[in-house]
């Protein structure tokens, strides 16, 4: 059966707008035992017959088997397929770490459809431009969160010139839109076989993950059934996952880290436990350790130090930990010496990754120094780096350079995006991240800054240029730039530096308020301001960024002095 796929796949229609692997690679990857040719569907249903009776998912005092997930996931599909949802079809589920997520996320799945990985702290801004980049025919949104109401955005969306089509509401679904615990618990009319006449080809797109991007204007990330599977298989490799297995699932699960590498679908594919938690204060993380004996957490630096540093720690038998994985941005070495002082048990991970591809991981048995000090080394043998100069020249090892990859579960091309992917790959098909790096003597890459206009909040990353354009519409600002500011818990935060019109004056309330009316999500929101007559420029006649970093960075070093 995946010979004669195999032999056919190339001849099948590719959504427009996703650009695949060429051929030469995916016989390569096939031949190298990289792909085994199962759509995401195929590799749930093979775990969920394997581990039916084990515990799959805990939500507070819900448990669900292997069993449970399969056909709740099952009615739900079918559910979904009667209300007119089919296979390709982009949906924008904007959900927390509840169990409905992974519910929704495995049923959309096995319709071949393609969830778009949006988060809770999303706003119109940026769901309006989902929808509208990816031709989505659905969202699923809560009915209310503290004062915001989702269902009046996404109606508001809909009545926009899109293919919005359907609002499926977890909650109170008022009239024209759908509930999504109706469709979980009611009893489907259509059968099994209906999901089992759906062909998935697994060079299709399986999810679109979300690039950081600095354009302004979020681009989706094609991740295939293919890709996307090695993807977490060979993640819980290098995190040492098996079916004893426990994740604690704190970060949102739609990121890249906590829902594939290796996160709830890694640890899914190994037969482990997978326990959501919508909290992530100490007190509560902590107790879910305890009660669940769970082993693996991934984790931003921001939330480790939190944990860290919270006085309650001590009260509770963390004993069970053996592995926390940090990603976002880099892990101080202090951070990492304490939480082992803390916690004997445990070993903090590494990694960098990005939602277009690669990741890299320490491994244990690495020397002190290549934990302290590097990002680790990537999981697959068939990923190919370069690191080179401004004019793609590869650098000597050891120099700093433009990190550039291509491999079995890097994208080839963002979604819809033709003259912008002509800039983002080179013409031989290594994705240009951005990102500063040198390769240590170990092998193992450090991460040395990035070309990208981006600012790296806890893990969020931050278009500079979205911010900006923003701002520039306010009636009294002539022009800005937004730069990254040092912060100890978060890594960076915002500062927006404003020249104002003639005679004007402004205050950060005035402005995030000003940004608020424009819906976007609070964490892309500055945190502090500065007035300036006129900007630095380089020698290039540009807005100098690098002066007005190096400016904030020790103004804040001057504030934290006179403080102490």
């Amino acid at each position: 059966m995946v010979v004669l796929r195999a032999r056919l796949s190339l001849e099948v229609k590719m959504l427009e707008g996703f650009v695949p692997f060429p051929k030469e690679f995916i016989d390569r990857y096939r031949k190298d035992g990289y792909w085994e040719d199962r759509s995401l569907r195929e590799e749930f249903a093979i775990r969920f017959k394997k581990f039916s009776d084990s515990i799959a998912l805990v939500d507070g005092d819900i448990e669900w088997t292997y069993q449970d997930l399969d056909m709740k996931s099952d009615n739900l599909a079918l559910n979904l397929l009667d209300l007119g949802i089919k296979p390709l079809d982009r949906i924008v589920p904007q959900l927390p770490n509840i169990k409905e997520f992974p519910l929704l996320y495995i049923a959309l799945q096995k319709l071949g459809c393609i969830p778009i990985a949006s988060l809770v702290s999303h706003r119109y801004a940026e769901i309006s431009q989902f929808v509208s980049l990816s031709g989505a025919s659905a969202c699923v949104v809560p009915d209310k969160a503290k004062d915001f109401d989702f269902v009046d955005m996404a109606r508001r969306i809909k009545s926009e010139k899109n293919k919005l089509e359907h609002i499926i509401v977890f909650g109170e679904a008022p009239s024209g839109t759908h509930s999504l615990e109706d469709l979980i618990n009611r009893p489907a009319s259509r059968t099994k076989q209906d999901l089992n006449s759906i062909n998935i080809e697994p060079l299709q797109p399986a999810v679109f993950q979300l690039s950081g991007g600095t354009t302004g204007i979020p681009k989706l990330i094609p991740r295939t059934h293919n890709d996307y599977a090695y993807n977490s298989k060979q993640a819980t490799e290098v995190t040492e996952v098996d079916e004893n297995s426990v994740l604690l699932l704190v970060l949102p699960i739609a990121h890249n880290l906590p829902l594939a590498c290796p996160g709830m679908q890694g640890f899914l594919f190994k037969g482990g436990k997978v326990v959501l938690s919508t909290s992530s204060k100490g007190r509560d993380v902590f107790s879910l350790v305890e009660k669940h004996s769970v082993t693996h957490i991934h984790v931003v630096p921001a939330l480790l130090i939190g944990w860290i540093n919270d006085p309650e720690i001590d009260k509770f038998d963390l004993s069970s930990l053996k592995m926390i994985q940090s990603g976002g941005q880099r892990l101080q070495p202090q951070v990492r010496l304490k939480t082992k002082e803390l916690i004997p048990s445990v070993f903090v991970q590494e990694n960098f990754g990005m939602s277009e591809g690669v990741i890299m991981f320490v491994r244990k048995g690495d020397s002190e120094e290549v934990l302290l000090e590097t990002s680790g080394r990537p999981v697959s043998p068939a990923d190919e780096i370069r690191i080179v100069d401004e004019n793609d020249k590869e650098v000597e090892k050891g120099e700093v350079g433009e990190f550039c990859v291509r491999g079995p579960y890097t994208l080839r091309g963002y979604f819809g995006t033709p003259e912008h992917n002509k800039k983002a790959f080179t013409t031989d098909g290594f994705y240009r991240s951005g990102d500063l790096m040198r390769q240590h003597p170990s092998g193992n890459y450090i991460v040395e800054g990035r070309i990208k206009d981006l600012i790296n909040r806890g893990g969020e990353k931050i278009s500079a240029e979205e911010v900006e354009n923003l701002i520039l519409q306010h009636p009294k600002i002539k022009n800005i730039a937004c730069v990254p500011m040092p912060d100890e818990r978060l890594g960076e935060r915002m500062c927006a530096y404003v020249i104002l019109q003639d005679n004007h004056e402004i205050t950060l309330d005035e402005l995030v308020s000003f940004l608020h009316e424009r819906e976007i999500a609070k964490f892309k929101l500055p945190e502090r301001l500065e007035v300036l007559e006129e900007f630095p420029i380089s020698t290039f006649g540009k807005v100098s960024k690098k002066i007005l970093m190096e400016e904030i960075s020790k103004k804040i070093s001057e504030e934290r002095d006179s403080s102490k």
